[in-house]
């Protein structure tokens, strides 16, 4: 104790008590403000990569996968299927794949694809962003007398071919997009690609 009456080494036990308490207190309110600057988990699923397995999808046969709240179609296309894909070219708007700055480098080929008989689309029509309808088979639809597989949207008579690419004469103005992807070991990975990877 000092001669003025204070006890000097109680004095330090509470001023050290006093800010272990304010420093865990600090702590308590500082974590989950902090933890309120991450993305929440429906942010980090809408901008995660989807992935899917394709091993089991046949020939001629298409899948719907989901990636950030919109359809992708996975469609295994036949090797009638991907013949036919040159000579459709008079009746396309748009063969040459002209919205090019929106697509990835790999689907600037007749196919749109990295492997020629897979295909993978965001199954949005480019018109109003319906979700165009399968339609594998080759043979007369009443949309179309001469139909050789693709896509058609019913909501405004949108047609597209088995690469996505849009007929004359449809409302859509663009062909359907393809998204980045990249396939490893049949495991579809939806929204990356080995460039960005």
């Amino acid at each position: 104790m000092s001669q003025d009456g204070v006890n000097n080494s109680r004095r330090l036990l509470l001023l050290g008590s006093t800010a272990a308490v304010g420093a865990v207190g600090a702590g308590f309110v500082a974590v989950p403000f902090l933890a309120s600057w991450n993305p929440s988990e429906k942010a980090k699923a809408a901008g995660a990569p989807a992935k899917v397995d394709i091993s089991k999808l046949e020939p001629g046969a298409m899948l719907t996968a989901e990636w950030r709240g919109k359809p992708v179609y996975v469609v295994r296309r036949t090797e009638e299927v991907l013949g036919m894909l040159e000579g459709l070219a008079d009746r396309l708007k748009d063969p040459a794949n002209g919205n090019k700055d929106q697509q990835p480098v790999y689907a600037d080929n007749l196919q749109r694809s990295r492997e020629p008989e897979l295909l993978v689309l965001l199954g949005v029509c480019t018109h109003l962003g319906c979700a165009p309808k399968f339609f594998a088979e080759v043979k007369p639809e009443p949309f179309d007398a001469d139909w050789q597989g693709g896509f058609f949207c019913p909501c405004h008579g949108s047609r597209f071919d088995m690469s996505g690419r849009v007929f004359n004469g449809s409302p859509a103005g663009d062909n359907l997009l393809v998204p980045p992807y990249m396939v490893e070991d049949n495991i579809l990975v939806i929204g990356i690609d080995e460039e960005t990877a």
